[in-house]
């Protein structure tokens, strides 16, 4: 049985597989047209014939939503909330843009229907509800194209009987239904039908593309990787796909806190820079999970990573705005066309940058297995310059400073904006690009050193590997929190019995699985609550995280728990990380490929080239220096040492 983690990017499909014993890895570009082809044709070079599990990560949900690419949806829900979703919570993102205009609800106006049947906010049933409306409204949703329908009526987490029988009737119709109940049990209407919705939109997607892979590869092999952390069998992520619209870059973060907690490193910055896009997350102690993310203007719910992404990556490409300002992203060259030294591009991008400036070695790219154009990117990159008024290495540098620039402010609102010092962590770097960029984002936040794991092109497809089966749930309840204290063992019950049901269904017993308790709090009359493990100190904790997240507390204040939350988890079979014992300070013969004129700062400097895999633990290599392997290049600047530690990971000291 082949191991396989699949990470499907905008620009490459990364794998990493296990082949008699060893670990290898490929990357193939990616087919925007259908992200199934580049997923069947490595599966196909790699394990040719042989049974595989796999574990995937897919943007086929995050693209849909993004580019509004879904299925045609519609909403049922009470009469008179039709317009939830138009009305919303009436916030301004952009408070001083005069052309502001909100992103428009994927279900629209006339694709939304309110049937009669009503329920108080105590469980109370107010008014039937009327099935025979609902019956007629599922054949004039088939009359209109209808695929797939969200099912969310008023207080259903108290009494979600309404819910299951008009799901019964429009499935009887042919529909497919998403239903509340069983997406978010939690109050607050407007982002439980916005999540709602969007798992309505994404399912007909995500089905047949799910399906489509699990028919090539027979059988129960796949499990698809969840934005919380976890990976779920593929049959759950077909009737559940708001729960993969963080997939990949997910993967990565739960890679580095995996790999973080073994080397030693548990205080991290992740970095993965790939071809489109920047993906950034604090590690501290723990993953960083969110239950309040929007994307694509659609507000989520559901637990996901807090992951901030920003629009740099090894493909956005430059272009000067209308003052004349150098900008860079966040549109990308993506796959097709890709950046100029790709071959076909003729917009100059990150990668084109890199490589002009010299910090690209274009005959060992992939390995040699995709030799770069450099010839290319000249004349490009010379007419741009002109137009800017810069010389074409000064436009070189400008082009990646501001990607950097991009980058350091995205780390900036997960780190500096939320009351943590940069200085006292490590930034991870990971992803094609990610190794490039490290060293110059570490030196502008104060970053005392950064880690370049092993494979770090393809690391969020070993994140894949290294995630742990998981099931979560939640609960709304509203209660102070000394009645919380008295009546926690009951509340929690049905919730961790839940879980187990969910768990077993994955293939553990119930001595396997590890269950996690936590809350969701906040002062009595604030709005929006904080997250708190759940122990028999939870309210000190509270009021610890809340002067962590706003600078102050109130120890007399009220305190109320809005959401019980309970996360189920089993290990499964993971890769176990080599450790490597007596430090070797000389270089190995044959680790230095040669050297090559690269700019720094406007200054050509003598650069060696080393080769990865045949550097020792206990290396060290001064920079300016650069770093090469098959997934990635890692840059180290002049006054930057990199060093080799026992796990296999480099280390650069920045100071």
């Amino acid at each position: 049985m082949s191991l396989i983690g699949v990470d499907t990017g905008g620009t490459f499909t990364d794998f990493i597989f296990r082949d008699d014993g060893e670990w290898k890895i490929l990357k193939t570009p990616s087919t925007p047209y259908d992200p199934a082809d580049a997923v069947l044709e490595g599966l196909g070079e790699i394990a040719p014939g042989r049974p595989q599990k796999i574990v995937h990560g897919s943007t086929v949900a995050t693209n849909a939503l993004l580019e509004r690419k879904g299925s045609k949806t519609a909403l049922l829900t009470n009469r008179g909330f039709t317009d939830v979703l138009e009305i919303g919570r009436q916030a301004r993102t952009e408070l001083y843009n005069l052309f502001y205009r909100r992103e428009q609800p994927i279900i629209p106006q006339d694709l939304r229907f309110g049937v009669r049947g009503r329920l108080l906010a105590d469980g109370r049933e107010m008014e039937a509800l009327d099935e025979g409306q609902i019956r007629e409204i599922a054949r004039d949703m088939r009359a209109r194209g209808v695929e797939s329908v969200a099912v969310v009526f008023l207080y259903s987490y108290l009494d979600p009987a309404s819910e299951k029988r008009a799901a019964e009737i429009l499935r009887e119709e042919g529909l497919a239904v998403s239903t509340s109940h069983e997406i978010l049990k939690e109050f607050r209407e407007y982002e439980r039908t916005s999540t709602t919705a969007v798992n309505a939109y994404l399912m007909p997607r995500m089905d047949g593309y799910l399906g489509h892979l699990e028919q090539k590869l027979g059988g129960d092999k796949l499990a698809v990787m969840q934005s919380n952390g976890g990976r779920i069998r593929s049959r759950i992520a077909r009737k559940e796909p708001v729960r993969t619209v963080l997939s990949g870059p997910a993967g990565g973060v739960v890679g580095a806190y995996e790999l973080g907690k073994i080397s030693g490193h548990r205080r991290l910055m992740t970095l993965d820079m790939g071809g489109t896009s920047t993906d950034v997350a604090l590690v501290d102690g723990g993953l960083p999970l969110t239950t309040e993310t929007t994307m694509g203007g659609q507000p989520l719910q559901v637990p996901i990573i807090d992951i901030h992404t920003v629009g740099a990556g090894g493909g956005s490409l430059a272009y000067l705005d209308e003052g004349g300002a150098l900008r860079v992203g966040p549109e990308s060259a993506g796959a097709d066309p890709g950046p100029i030294c790709y071959g076909k591009g003729e917009i100059p991008a990150v990668t084109d940058a890199n490589l002009f400036l010299g910090r690209l070695i274009p005959e060992l790219f992939l390995g040699g297995g995709m030799e770069l154009t450099p010839e290319r990117v000249r004349p490009y990159l010379e007419n741009l310059s002109r137009k800017a008024g810069l010389k074409e290495e000064e436009l070189a540098e400008g082009i990646c400073n501001v990607a950097n620039a991009n980058m350091e402010r995205a780390l900036r609102v997960i780190s500096v904006e939320r009351g943590h010092d940069p200085s006292e962590f490590s930034l991870f770097a990971f992803g094609g690009a990610g190794g490039m960029h490290a060293a110059f984002l570490a030196r502008s936040l104060n970053i005392p050193r950064v880690v370049i794991p092993p494979y770090p092109g393809i690391f969020s497809a070993i994140g894949m590997l290294l995630a742990d089966v998981s099931r979560d749930t939640s609960r709304t309840v509203l209660m102070g929190a000394e009645e919380l204290k008295t009546r926690a063992e009951e509340l929690f019950a049905p919730l961790e019995e839940e879980i187990l049901e969910d768990m077993s269904a994955e293939g553990f017993s119930r001595d396997e699985i590890t269950l996690e308790r936590s809350l969701d709090m906040r002062y009595r009359g604030q709005s929006f609550e904080l997250r708190v493990p759940y122990s028999h100190n939870f309210l000190e904790d509270f009021h610890a995280r809340h002067r962590q997240r706003y600078g102050y507390h109130r120890k007399g204040r009220p305190v109320e728990a809005v959401n019980l939350r309970v996360l189920g988890w089993g290990r499964p079979e993971k890769p176990t990380w080599p450790h490597r014992d007596n430090p070797v300070e000389d270089i190995p013969d044959g680790a230095i490929y040669g050297s090559r004129s690269v700019v720094f700062a406007g200054i050509k400097e003598d650069t060696l080239l080393y080769r990865r895999e045949a550097l020792l633990y206990g290396n060290r290599i001064p920079g300016p220096a650069l770093i090469l392997e098959y997934s990635s290049t890692t840059v180290v600047p002049p006054g930057v040492e990199g060093r080799v530690d026992p796990w296999n990971n480099l280390i650069l000291e920045v100071g």
